[in-house]
């Protein structure tokens, strides 16, 4: 493979005419957060919310520019919209409060019935891995699943699926065309960038990213889209609710008392957004020891299940902090994918009580 150079791709974006500033988007500094890996090219465009459409051409132009480039085999271009000038006195009466637009109306997905975020207050609870086999057990049930990995910094999902290392290709259309492992259509931004690579992007450039995943992808027909969240309460939880319609949300928590407290601001920020919390799920809820068969709760127990029942919202079950779960996921090979483990039951019971929220509404 020819080696692509961030000189190589600089180059040829700065053949781009910026139209607001009137240089090419790499002098005017419109180029942000330009990657380049195993021939895999990733950057944003800055633009103002005015010139939006305008500068889409340019993004267009520029993704189709770097796909020229040899050795380039995949490209990611997004464009990233946000202003810094008030409104306008005329225009006041439209707009929200103090002045800002008001939030847009999110949409539904062409061909996808469902669409389920899984998200957590906190890092490292293990809601990638919740995602990934909650995906993968709704699949082995039959139903036709998406997942997209919104972990923007953190993207694991191509470990969890056996997928890492592999490109997404495009359709005719120019649509992204995911990547299918154990039943599951799948995008991630983990299959633009490479292994080990760091994302160091911006809240503008993350929207831009999270948008043009939802805008620009064929998932075909699906009975759920899952998405897996950033953990946290930012701009990514924003953006998701606000682009487009979500059936409800799955909070993943660990036992102990600092998990819990960001399960209370996770919920408490879906609820805002008014999205239905559908569970609550906790990871890692005790480890039965392989000798004895003794379970010894290392992180406490049952602090899930307790908050679930303060917040008055649904309390899914639990996951146990079980060694083949994780051996399974560095082989790619999710434990959802054999319902006839403890732990592939555990998640295919998962998946039963997941849809029969959606479809209770």
């Amino acid at each position: 493979m020819t080696d692509v150079s961030i000189h190589s791709v600089s180059e040829a974006l700065g053949k781009i005419n910026d139209p607001q500033s009137g240089k090419d988007i790499i002098s005017g500094g419109a180029v942000q957060g330009l990657t380049v890996k195993d021939g895999r090219v990733g950057f944003a465009i800055q633009t103002s919310r005015e010139q939006a459409e305008t500068m889409e051409t340019v993004r267009s132009l520029a993704e189709k520019t770097v796909r020229t480039i040899k050795g380039v085999t995949a490209v990611t271009a997004v464009l990233t919209a946000h202003s810094d000038t008030p409104a306008e006195p005329s225009r006041a009466k439209s707009l929200g409060r103090h002045g800002t637009p008001p939030p847009p109306k999110p949409k539904s997905l062409p061909g996808v019935a469902a669409v389920i975020a899984v998200a957590s207050g906190k890092g490292g609870v293990g809601k990638s891995t919740i995602a990934a086999n909650l995906a993968v057990a709704l699949a082995k049930k039959g139903k036709r699943v998406g997942l997209m990995d919104a972990d923007i910094y953190g993207p694991s999902v191509p470990i969890f699926l056996g997928l890492q290392g592999q490109k997404p290709k495009l359709s005719a259309e120019e649509k992204i065309i995911p990547l299918e492992a154990h039943g599951v259509k799948t995008l991630s931004m983990g299959f633009m960038v490479g292994d080990g690579q760091a994302v160091i992007w911006r809240g503008p450039m993350i929207i831009g990213a999270l948008q043009q995943m939802f805008a620009d992808t064929d998932w075909g027909e699906l009975d759920v889209l899952i998405v897996d969240m950033p953990p946290g309460t930012g701009d990514a939880h924003l953006t998701l609710v606000q682009t487009v319609n979500i059936a409800g949300a799955v909070i993943a928590a660990t036992p102990q008392e600092v998990a819990l407290a960001d399960v209370r601001r996770g919920v408490h920020m879906f609820n805002k957004a008014s999205v239905p919390i559908l569970g609550v799920i906790e990871n890692m809820a005790g480890f039965i020891h392989p000798a004895t068969g003794e379970r010894i709760d290392i992180f406490g127990t049952g602090g899930a299940k307790r908050t679930a029942s303060e917040l008055d919202v649904p309390f899914l079950g639990e996951i146990p902090l079980d060694p083949t779960l994780r051996e399974a996921s560095d082989k790619g090979i999710p434990p959802a994918s054999d319902p006839d483990t403890v732990i592939g039951k555990i998640f295919a019971d998962l998946a039963d009580k997941v849809m029969e929220k959606v479809q209770n509404g």
